[in-house]
């Protein structure tokens, strides 16, 4: 047929794409998802190494910790309420061309920051580094279901675990050099490392052909996990409670996930975490950073991969649940180094997973045709969290004294969450992704999600 490249297809991994395409001519699916992995990893310092330069930042800038805080939040809403932009960009250009533009602004943003002489030049570089980030993470998020609808909740882990455990091989090279030679020339250089990494990566995604499906699969019927036939648009997604409801749930519980993150050298520094040394001559903070982001990469694909078999909205209400009995459990024992290292590292790994199971339950409800922008809007979710986590957990220590209220608004949050998932969210889909496919089985229209 005129127009399109000839291939061959292995078991659904090298598959037809388009001639002059952005696709290219033969693409094996798995080498998609290798490169979206590799890109989520290089960009997860500016988020999880983060915590390491608030203290250093706080002296060099003359800074109270709330406005230093204020970094990472600001940060964060640039990550994410820029990606539904992002993916629109990313929908027209492809993901080789915005994740190029995002390499060289990860890159930008930290390297900038390592030169930054007060705190309104340490914003607008992080900001910077936050919608190249944004960029990186929804075209990688994007491309993983797009080629995986028959795994979505494995693809979208592994490529949102690299996120989380990408900074688990740099911590402790980074706290070393931070230690030895101060915190801008640790920023210096790992900004430029990442943005050579994101930009080299970059040259290897591609996207599907419209309407492409792994060779031999047809969705199930019935399964564990229900998935709508019928794909909405960002609007029509909007317009709908049931996003809205989910919208909230992440937002909460990404309040005590990033709450953790940004906080937990602070956290550690105030009950003497930060000095003692537990093992290897590493510090109960040192390993604590390190189990958790080791954790938390491993949580997204672990979790994802339970849902695929559970269903999305059972594994939310346990993934929830746990992270409500970690938060309170390290409040009873945080002042014990062991304890604090397991239990932070328990935290993690019982928070990531919204990072793979909310895209999943996107793509799940809402179809997969415009899952990179719809998912970005979610995304977005992340960003309000932040408001809360960052600059309003650090104002409330401030304010109070202790650390105490954070955590348990972080369990409260939890706890609701879970609740909803399970009482409410499952079911409700349920509902809705049956209407969505009865029409089809009797060859009419669809109807609408509400």
């Amino acid at each position: 047929m005129r127009g399109i490249k000839r291939s061959h297809d292995l078991g659904g991994g090298l598959v037809t794409q388009p001639a002059g395409s952005d696709s290219g001519p033969i693409v094996n699916r798995w080498l998609q998802l290798t490169a979206c992995v590799v890109a989520m990893a290089a960009i997860a310092n500016l988020q999880y190494a983060w915590t390491l330069f608030t203290i250093p930042l706080t002296e060099s800038l003359n800074a109270t910790l709330s406005a230093v805080q204020l970094t990472f939040t600001i940060f964060i809403l640039a990550e994410t309420w820029l990606v539904p932009v992002e993916g629109y960009l990313i929908d027209r250009l492809g993901a080789r061309v915005v994740v190029t533009v995002g390499g060289v602004l990860v890159g930008l943003g930290w390297i900038g920051s390592g030169f930054a002489q007060s705190l309104g030049a340490l914003y607008f570089w992080y900001i910077l580094g936050g919608v190249g980030a944004g960029a990186v993470y929804g075209a990688s998020i994007g491309t993983a279901l797009k080629w995986f609808p028959d795994r979505r909740g494995l693809a979208a882990g592994l490529a949102a675990g690299a996120y989380g455990f990408g900074t688990a091989l740099t911590i402790l090279p980074i706290q070393r050099m931070i230690d030895t030679g101060g915190y801008r020339s640790a920023f210096i250089f790992w900004g430029f490392i990442q943005g050579i990494i994101v930009i080299v990566t970059a040259q290897f995604m591609r996207k599907p052909r419209p309407g492409w499906k792994p060779a031999g699969w047809v969705p199930a019927s019935v399964a564990a996990v229900v998935q709508t036939r019928v794909s909405k648009t960002p609007w029509e997604m909007v317009r709908t409670p049931t996003f809205w409801l989910m919208y909230l749930m992440m937002t909460m519980v990404a309040f005590g996930g990033l709450m953790v993150t940004a906080q937990l050298r602070p956290i550690a520094r105030d009950y003497g975490m930060d000095k003692v040394v537990v093992l290897w001559g590493v510090t109960a903070l040192g390993l604590a950073l390190i189990l958790d982001r080791v954790l938390n990469g491993i949580t997204r694909p672990f979790w994802g991969w339970v849902s695929d078999h559970i269903g999305r909205y059972t594994t939310m209400a346990v993934a929830f649940a746990l992270e409500a009995l970690a938060i309170l459990t390290l409040i009873q024992f945080i002042d014990r180094p062991l304890l604090f290292v397991v239990l932070s590292g328990f935290v993690f790994f019982a928070w990531g997973e919204i990072y793979s199971l909310f895209p999943a339950a996107i793509g799940d409800i809402f179809g997969p045709d415009y899952a990179t922008t719809n998912y970005g809007i979610q995304y977005t979710a992340k960003g309000t969290a932040s408001i809360f986590a960052g600059w309003g957990a650090a104002w409330l220590v401030e304010a109070f004294g202790t650390w105490l209220p954070v955590f348990w608004v972080a369990v409260g949050c939890d706890l609701l969450a879970a609740m909803l998932a399970f009482f409410w969210l499952r079911p409700l889909a349920a509902r809705i992704t049956s209407a969505s496919a009865e029409p089809e089985r009797r060859g009419v229209g669809a109807v609408a999600v509400s």
